[in-house]
């Protein structure tokens, strides 16, 4: 529960059962066969040498860096934001969307797919839906409705553990029409809306319906989330894989509800109960506090169905959240901005911490590397010939698009994380 008291975040059982996960997805994207050519395109000019897994961080550190420039001008989410950076921070979201979906295609280019990269890009993706959503609140100056914001912030981290949620249920990893590619696209338009008319463009009344646009875009979001989650939780209820209609853990369908259920209610108390309207006065640092969080338990979702474990309840990010409330059931002793920063401060430290832990002792177990390219594959080996797939989904899994590529590995490599016993031969 603790990573930084626990001598082995994951168990042997669990090591062993990621070893032997099988990566399951189905898509009905409507965009993705348009962009696949495209994408097809962009792994072809990639580095042969450099790592799925670095594609992916370079991508969220792109992401988040765009998301934070923005917030900097505008803290509350109602202010106005300069239109180069509404403009940079769309950009930036098209790269991390651009790169997020080749790092399987580089992955299967490179003979180097494992559970390994699968995590990672989940990780990574909890980590960077907090940030999509806080740059879209901001780019439309949704601070203007503090309740609004905190309902369509906290329903877009939900959906993300919703999506994972019925994973865990039902084994397979399922993208609906409008979904997550359609969503990026949309908050692209919409910081490019920003940067080419200004954030004022959102405060324009439509005529005779007498309400803002951003109100408009907001009921239309918050629908198709209605929608989205609508579907999640009709596959959970239907029952799981596992026996007896439980989850790949043979756990009841309903155990990830109570994870989800300690950062939510949590998060809505103490805004509602601050004396000093703690979330009103910093809409965005509040937000992402407890965003991490829910990113630290979809991350922990995300192992329970890859090693086919129970998911545990009470985690050590929840310790952020708990500074807050008991704060404020000893009647505020210290300010709340200042516990809200050691709050997020803590959530960060503990994220981070558990990840490097984490992936440390998955390369020890599969005996790969992080953020670079072992010799050690037989495709590499051989030199062979690289055949990109896939016209409907994002890690090129299904039809074939008929490009190809050789390629040749650099003869040696050096990792951030590596085996700690045993090399790789």
């Amino acid at each position: 529960m603790f990573c930084f008291t626990k001598n082995k975040i994951l168990l042997p059982v669990q090591l062993k059962k990621l070893g032997e996960h099988t990566y399951k997805c189905e898509s009905r994207s409507l965009t993705d066969v348009y962009l696949q050519p495209f994408w097809n395109w962009l792994v072809l000019k990639t580095p042969i040498w450099m790592a799925p897994n670095l594609i992916t961080l370079i991508g969220l550190i792109v992401n988040v860096v765009t998301t934070l420039v923005i917030i900097r001008y505008s803290p509350d989410a109602n202010s106005e934001i300069p239109r180069w950076a509404s403009f940079l921070c769309g950009f930036g979201l098209f790269v991390y969307q651009s790169l997020d979906a080749i790092d399987g295609k580089q992955a299967r280019r490179t003979g180097s797919s494992s559970p390994l990269g699968e995590l990672f890009d989940h990780g990574c993706d909890s980590v960077s839906t907090v940030f999509i959503t806080l740059s879209a609140c901001v780019s439309v100056k949704l601070g203007e409705y503090p309740s609004w914001m905190f309902l369509q912030s906290f329903f877009a981290v939900a959906l993300f553990y919703f999506a994972h949620w019925q994973t865990y249920v039902s084994g397979t990893l399922r993208f609906g029409k409008f979904d997550v590619t359609e969503t990026q696209l949309s908050i692209i338009f919409l910081h490019l809306m920003s940067a080419v008319f200004g954030t004022g463009i959102w405060d324009y009344e439509i005529p005779f319906l007498n309400v803002k646009l951003k109100f408009v875009l907001l009921l239309t979001t918050l629908a198709i989330s209605i929608i989205l989650a609508k579907s999640n939780v009709s596959v959970i209820l239907t029952g799981g894989i596992g026996k007896n209609g439980s989850s790949v853990a043979g756990t009841s369908v309903l155990s990830p509800a109570i994870p989800l259920l300690l950062v939510v209610l949590p998060g809505y108390i103490i805004a509602c109960k601050s004396t000093e309207n703690i979330y009103e006065t910093h809409p965005v640092l509040y937000i992402m506090a407890f965003g991490l969080v829910t990113a630290k338990i979809t991350n922990k979702l995300v192992i329970a169905h890859m090693t086919k474990s129970p998911i545990e309840y009470v985690d050590s990010t929840l310790i952020g959240p708990a500074m807050l409330f008991l704060n404020q059931y000893f009647d505020s002793i210290l300010p709340e901005y200042y516990v809200l920063c050691v709050c997020m401060a803590w959530t960060v430290i503990d994220l981070a911490v558990y990840s490097i832990f984490v992936c440390k002792e998955i390369c020890d177990h599969l005996r790969v590397y992080l953020f670079y390219i072992t010799t050690t594959t037989s495709t590499a080996k051989s030199g062979a010939s690289f055949k990109i797939t896939g016209t409907h989904s994002k890690n090129g899994s299904n039809n074939s698009s008929g490009l190809y590529q050789q390629f040749k590995y650099p003869s040696t490599f050096t990792s951030f994380i590596y085996p700690s016993k045993t090399k790789t031969k």
